[in-house]
């Protein structure tokens, strides 16, 4: 492939305002009902989205008006935190997300959980640290767990998929990408988990799988994403083909072989593909049978980014998080954020049994597990 790296960038900046969230200790939100009532809500729709004026706050769909005291906002003995909100309205985002299968949140995380994503990934203004490979990353620092249950998003994801009862098929990971040095290997183009085609995988979803939509990808921009700086690259619409990325394109099975690259360049890097550049904070959804790939680095600067497949509750996870989610639940971070928090995250990192009388957590058998990756025993995964 000719390395001519001429993608069409789809280009976000740091928007100028935000809304507001009031935020309980709970960690719930303060919001207006269908019934015009003040209650607080776990999910972050419309109804908990405020505007902040001078020593008030202003709700976006109403307009009712609370007063501001010391950056609280207090209702019924309960106070609630003034804290950084997002830049359109959820059903904003949710209308871009339908038409497009894909959505851009700008700097929904405050500079604060930012930071903290920095600090264990160990690039921005951290790259001169080593990250801390004995431990996942959610048990590491508040900004991680607090991003996976990021609450606009996790609403967006909800609706895209028709269904309150999702979960992640992998815990929450760090991808950092280093300088291209023109050699190393790359990835090829692809679907997400589940549908992994172009993957060389086993278990793909077959091609025209009806209407259900079967997993939403959440990346997070850590870093600053920029096209020089190896942002992802997206052929932005594609989920609605109902198939897998060309073979001429570059997929990612071919690009498995070690020596694909130095046979035959780079995967297709033109202008009919698509770069997403948006400022660290930034939460990038799409379906995941949008065709990607990793971009490539061209800088000197690290870039990170914090990468979670989303999928239906009723779709097997790709990997076991029994270990992640041992490790989160003992650390720090699992007593240092709030109740709805860590309820999100018990859904999306744990797969319960249905109901009595096998009430608790699926599990693997350690043995079993052993034995089926034995060499020879099964084929290897992506």
């Amino acid at each position: 492939m000719a390395e001519q790296f001429a993608e069409r960038a789809v280009t976000y900046e740091r928007p100028e305002r935000f809304y507001t969230l009031l935020v309980g200790a709970d960690g719930r939100f303060l919001g207006i009902g269908a019934d015009g009532t003040l209650a607080s809500f776990a999910a972050a729709d419309d109804r908990v989205i405020w505007d902040r004026r001078d020593g008030e706050v202003r709700h976006a769909t109403t307009g009712r008006s609370l007063p501001v005291v010391d950056g609280m906002v207090g209702m019924d003995g309960e106070r609630f935190a003034v804290s950084h909100g997002p830049e359109l309205l959820p059903s904003e985002y949710l209308r871009l997300f339908e038409e497009n299968g894909w959505v851009c949140l700008t700097c929904v995380l405050s500079g604060e959980v930012v930071d903290g994503l920095r600090q264990v990934a160990c690039t921005d203004q951290y790259a001169d640290r080593e990250p801390d490979r004995t431990r996942v990353a959610i048990s590491q620092h508040v900004a991680v767990a607090r991003t996976a249950a990021e609450p606009i998003s996790l609403w967006l994801i909800r609706q895209y998929m028709g269904t309150p009862d999702i979960s992640m098929a992998h815990s929450p990971a760090m991808a950092i990408l280093t300088r291209d040095d023109g050699k190393r290997p790359v990835q090829g183009w692809h679907s997400d988990y589940p549908y992994h085609w172009g993957v060389p995988a086993p278990g793909r979803v077959p091609v025209q799988p009806g209407a259900s939509r079967l997993g939403v990808q959440r990346n997070v921009c850590v870093s600053d994403f920029t096209k020089v700086g190896g942002a992802t690259a997206f052929k932005l619409g594609s989920h609605a083909l109902n198939e897998g990325p060309p073979e001429g394109w570059g997929t990612a099975a071919r690009y498995a072989a070690r020596s694909y690259r130095a046979e035959h360049g780079l995967p297709y890097n033109g202008p009919e593909a698509d770069i997403v550049e948006a400022p660290g904070g930034s939460i990038i959804l799409y379906d995941s049978r949008t065709w990607h790939r990793a971009g490539v680095n061209r800088t000197d600067n690290k870039r990170a980014a914090m990468l979670q497949a989303m999928v239906p509750m009723y779709v097997m996870p790709k990997v076991d998080m029994s270990d992640a989610y041992k490790q989160y639940a003992a650390s720090r971070v699992h007593s240092d954020i709030t109740d709805r928090e860590r309820t999100e995250l018990e859904a999306l990192l744990v797969r319960r049994l249905p109901g009595p009388p096998l009430h608790g957590a699926l599990g693997t058998d350690p043995e079993l597990v052993a034995l089926v990756q034995k060499p020879g025993a099964g084929q290897a995964g992506y």
